[in-house]
């Protein structure tokens, strides 16, 4: 079942050429969508870098640093529960409204509460803005995904997928060089605002993109006949964007799975330990005046972000050319041994300039594997639902991370344990085994053109 699906577009379009029938709108496509994940990410490092500040602020300057670092995972949570519960919702709806209009609508959240986040007044306010800015993050990565994955040639579309998680790093370069400018810690920066507010407030710009989407940007062919399809059918097997059915047949069944263990391995050890590298900096330069803090942190974090662009290359690279399982097996095994190392070496200031573009690399890589492997996992009617779903649910479970690294972490101290913090994030860092235990049942997809009603033969 499902040989006629099998390599014969890509392989022609290989011998085409990559660029074979890529126009001026694919460009566009592909440069608007960009732009769109990349504000993303540029609100998620300004919420990483300004977490701390923030809180230390709203909290009262008398709060003690654990209860601060508590705080700051918890915030973490509740912008992770929002990311999953949004990347669910509107990976649904993009696959039943549309991929531009999920993408308006996530812009216009992230970059609305974003900036809201800045006025916050007490440290539940804070939270639920994180919380509902989260909700925006996590539908625009499926969205835009699906939206470049279906609308490009396919000789193009890893390619043009690879660039679009990979130029994202850019967001996170720019914020962690925003923040040597706007330091977080800063107090009465403008007007009487401290840094970590001003900080927010910037991250509101990224809402005048809804234009250009709207204006620019329209449905995919691909999805307009699937839709089409359905409707015309009245057959309930056809549903567009139905969670249950990506569970009814055993194909998309397995590749959910496989989607969802490849997911959390990353999410929880990017978000529960590599995105607590300005924790990890405060740890190693404690005593130090928080001016120097900030200046390490930013320049620390911008290096970081720029290991996890040649990483996110990398993984393109060696996805299109050997394969998408090569490509993962060796990233997780990387994301292992040098999240353990980081976490154990990092002592001064120039050891975060060269340590954390290592762990960067490692662990930002198989996030370009995601926007590449998930779109080619599931057929059009399930697929925003199905890259949603395998790239957000596991938030739920990943949220857990943050705050089971400080209790490790407390549980460490109680102990007497030197260094807690290092050590528990040390035993943590296992959670990248569990992706490469899920690469046993993962399809090579590789020369296979993106599945439609059919699912891929079985192998």
């Amino acid at each position: 079942m499902g040989s006629s699906l099998t390599a014969k577009p890509e392989a022609s379009a290989g011998r085409k050429g990559a660029f074979e029938g890529v126009t001026l709108y694919h460009w566009l496509v592909l440069a608007i969508a960009t732009a769109g994940w990349l504000f993303d990410c540029f609100g998620q490092r300004i919420f990483v870098l300004a977490r701390e500040s923030a809180l230390r602020e709203l909290l009262g300057s008398g709060a003690a640093d654990a209860l601060v670092k508590n705080w700051a995972a918890s915030a973490t949570t509740w912008f992770m529960v929002g990311w999953a519960t949004g990347g669910i919702i509107f990976g649904t709806l993009s696959d039943r409204w549309g991929r531009v209009k999920a993408m308006i609508l996530t812009l216009l959240l992230y970059s609305g509460f974003s900036g809201l986040s800045g006025i916050a007044r007490t440290g539940n306010e804070f939270l639920a803005y994180r919380f509902l800015a989260g909700l925006g993050v996590g539908g625009m990565f499926g969205a835009a995904t699906t939206l470049v994955a279906e609308s490009m040639p396919g000789g193009f579309r890893v390619l043009a997928l690879g660039l679009m998680q990979t130029l994202a790093a850019f967001g996170n370069i720019g914020a962690s060089l925003l923040s040597r400018w706007i330091q977080p810690g800063q107090q009465d920066f403008l007007w009487g605002h401290a840094g970590w507010r001003v900080i927010f407030f910037v991250g509101a710009l990224p809402a005048i993109l809804a234009a250009p989407i709207a204006l620019v940007l329209r449905e995919p062919e691909p999805w307009r006949e699937a839709k089409r399809k359905a409707q015309a059918s009245g057959n309930p097997s056809k549903h567009i964007g139905s969670i249950p059915d990506l569970f009814r047949h055993p194909t998309w069944r397995r590749h959910t799975f496989v989607g969802i263990g490849l997911g959390l391995a990353g999410m929880a050890g990017l978000w529960g330990i590599g995105f607590f590298s300005p924790e990890l900096i405060s740890t190693a330069l404690k005593g130090e005046s928080q001016h120097v803090i900030d200046v390490v942190r930013a320049y620390g974090t911008a290096i970081q972000d720029a290991g996890a662009f040649l990483g996110m290359l990398t993984f393109t690279l060696v996805a299109n050319y050997v394969g998408r399982r090569v490509a993962f097996l060796g990233a997780f095994t990387l994301c292992l041994a040098t999240t353990i190392f980081v976490f154990n070496n990092l002592r001064t200031g120039s050891d975060a300039y060269w340590m954390l573009p290592l762990m960067g690399f490692a662990q930002l890589s198989v996030f370009g594997g995601y926007s590449i492997y998930f779109p080619e996992l599931f057929p059009t009617r399930l697929r925003g639902t199905g890259i949603g779903f395998c790239y957000n649910t596991v938030r739920y479970l990943a949220a857990g991370f943050p705050p089971m690294l400080m209790a490790l972490n407390g549980l460490l101290i109680q102990r007497g344990v030197n260094e807690p913090f290092r050590k528990a994030a040390t035993i943590l860092s296992f959670v990248f085994v569990l992706g490469l235990v899920a690469l046993i049942w993962a399809p090579e997809t590789k020369g296979r053109p993106l599945p439609e009603d059919e699912p891929h033969p079985a192998r």
